[in-house]
């Protein structure tokens, strides 16, 4: 599918890639792995045709459509459901050419293309690609400029996926998603059809969605099979192999580098001193990547537990001026307690964060919290709080400013930014390292309670297991909103369900969970369709897409019949090749007999339709 050969790419003088070949096979779902700042994206930069090689070659297949999520967020008069549609580009092409063709024949050349790209589902699939991204049915009819940034970016990811490209580009997919939509979209991805590159520190999702792994590493890219925990595994032993053949290379190289420094000025010595001098020019030096330290994060200790609780909500309502969000809340939470927030967002997950850390106040209810307590809050758009023109030390001393400058260096260190990297400027930083710093500034004062609203984000994979082995052994309560399994797997001890305005404990595992969400997906939940047109209705939505189905396949098989008749039309047929008029005889009876069995699916399934609507009124 992607044949990149000797390829260097460099950006403002820096070398990224060097001198890398690799061969990513037709129909693989592959995870690209690397450090920030290795060349990833810019590498999909070259894949897509942005920016041209310093030197080597990326090819694909001829006529191969390559896909990637829209840098900017789609915006206008169009609904959701028009913008996706409006993705398959041949799809409303052919629809309006058929608006306004002629010619016959031309006419049954465009509803057969439509019958063989399955145009007349690509409404219902659309809908479903929106549905498990989070957008209900209401929400799909609304305009594109109706929703937030990141939500609209959402709309970008499901048009995408709905084009159904034959190399799909997704960088970084699950930022601007829940919870609910990533593990949706791992199955989605899982399930995929065509080749998949992805940019992803998400170990569930490459864990979940991936058969191959491509790790850029020190300018090279390897290509292992399998997923992330395979691949983890791999590098390991790689790793301690070449770490055991660079030991023996070094022991001999210290052998014959003695034995040349002792005899090279012994006439006796001098052939086998020269001859150990040209062992070690043609000894090839073996290298070991070394695994980049990540910087721990540092939350400082507080003095003692308080008592519990610490916080006690009864018959809480919260919620934005007159409008409730969240009603009748009775909750408590223990000093040391580990909870996650399950919930599609828009429930009000960030809604009682903001409730915990004191940004919210009860509309009623009685909340009890303990006089002594102190939150470290870190949401979405913590950094966005920080100022840009200073740097990380700025920020401590700010934090600090009757201490000594060795105090203040030293808190900034722990944090994460020593040296040169404490005196650079915020905007210049990364975004792991701004959402690092903002992670120190939100534990500052040492708070007996944390609450984090999606803490991973630009996080690579070993900073995110930093940040679980911090919050592990952190003594205090931790409230978790996050996408990322592995993070929740590895600090979560209690599930709460943020949903229909209200929040209580969830009776069941991640896991668990998981499956409650793609049963909704599929329209299989409990048995029941996962969303229903009206209240009160029945979804008439499955009925819709067999119709739909069963019309595409009596069309299809109509144009068949017809390409039938016109080469059993040819009266020098039967005297020229008369066993290609028997097998073209076959075809039509049996393409007769499909198309009868089809027009009564059409009919049953239309007469269903009929009376469950007629019921419905």
């Amino acid at each position: 599918m992607l044949q990149v050969t000797d390829l260097t790419l460099r950006i403002a003088g820096r070398t990224l890639i060097e001198n890398s070949s690799v061969f990513i096979p037709e129909g693989a779902r592959v995870g690209i792995v690397g450090r920030n700042g290795t060349g990833k994206t810019t590498f999909f930069k070259a894949v897509a045709g942005d920016i041209s090689p310093d030197d080597g070659s990326l090819k694909l297949p001829k006529g191969a459509r390559f896909g990637r999520v829209a840098q900017e967020a789609p915006s206008g008069p169009d609904s959701l459901i028009e913008r996706v549609l409006a993705a398959d580009v041949e799809r409303t092409r052919l629809l309006e050419e058929a608006e306004t063709a002629t010619d016959p024949a031309r006419i049954g050349e465009i509803h057969s293309r439509l019958v063989d790209i399955d145009a007349h589902s690509a409404p219902a699939r659309a809908a479903r690609i929106l549905s498990g991204l989070g957008f209900d049915t209401e929400a799909q009819a609304r305009p594109c400029s109706s929703f937030s940034g990141g939500w609209r970016m959402r709309v970008a990811l499901a048009a995408v996926l709905f084009s159904e490209p034959d190399l799909l580009l997704l960088d970084e997919p699950t930022n601007h998603l829940d919870l609910e939509g990533t593990l949706w979209l791992q199955d989605y991805l899982a399930r995929y059809p065509r080749t998949v590159l992805v940019i992803s520190h998400d170990r569930d999702l490459l864990d979940a969605s991936v058969d191959h792994i491509l790790h850029l590493d020190q300018s090279k890219f390897v290509l292992y099979r399998g997923n992330f925990t395979s691949f983890d595994r791999q590098r390991r032993e790689k790793l301690l192999l070449d770490a055991k053949a660079k030991k023996k290379q070094d022991d001999e190289r210290s052998k014959l580098e003695a034995f040349v420094a002792r005899f090279k000025a012994k006439a006796s010595k001098a052939k086998q001193a020269q001859s150990r001098v040209k062992r070690l020019e043609k000894m090839e030096t073996i290298s070991v990547s070394i695994e980049s330290n990540v910087p721990p994060f540092y939350i400082p200790p507080f003095d003692k537990p308080l008592a519990p609780p610490i916080i006690a909500l009864d018959g809480v309502t919260i919620g934005y001026g007159d409008t409730p969000i969240l009603k009748k809340l009775n909750l408590n939470l223990g000093p040391d307690e580990r909870i996650c927030l399950l919930g599609a967002n828009g429930n009000g997950k960030s809604t009682l964060s903001k409730l915990f850390a004191g940004e919210l106040q009860p509309m009623a209810g009685r909340m009890q919290r303990s006089s002594k307590l102190t939150v470290g809050y870190f949401s979405q758009h913590t950094t966005e709080g920080l100022v840009m023109e200073n740097s990380p030390y700025q920020h401590v001393r700010e934090r600090m400013p009757g201490a000594a400058e060795s105090v203040v260096r030293g808190r900034t260190a722990r944090i994460g930014f020593s040296g040169q990297r404490s005196e650079v400027p915020v905007k210049s930083l990364s975004g792991g390292e701004k959402a690092r710093l903002a992670m120190g500034l939100a534990v500052f004062e040492a708070p007996q309670l944390l609450i984090l609203d999606e803490p991973t984000n630009h996080l690579d994979i070993d900073s995110r297991a930093a940040l679980a082995d911090a919050l592990n052994e952190y003594e205090g309560a931790v409230i978790l909103v996050s996408h990322d399994r592995y993070l929740l797997d590895a600090c979560a001890d209690e599930l709460w369900l943020v949903a229909n305005g209200t929040v209580t404990p969830y009776d069941g595992t991640l896991e668990d969970y998981q499956k409650q969400v793609l049963r909704a997906a599929r329209g299989d939940s409990d048995g029941k369709p996962a969303k229903k047109a009206d209240k009160g209705e029945p979804d008439l939505t499955p009925l819709r897409v067999k119709v739909k189905d069963c019309e595409a396949k009596v069309a299809k098989l109509e144009v068949e019949i017809a390409k039938y008749d016109r080469e059993l039309a040819d009266p020098k047929l039967a005297a020229s090749n008369p066993l290609k008029l028997s097998q073209l005889t076959k075809r039509r009876a049996t393409a007769s007999n499909q198309l009868a069995e089809a027009e009564e699916a059409w009919m049953a399934a239309n007469g269903e339709l009929e009376q469950m609507a007629e019921a419905a009124e």
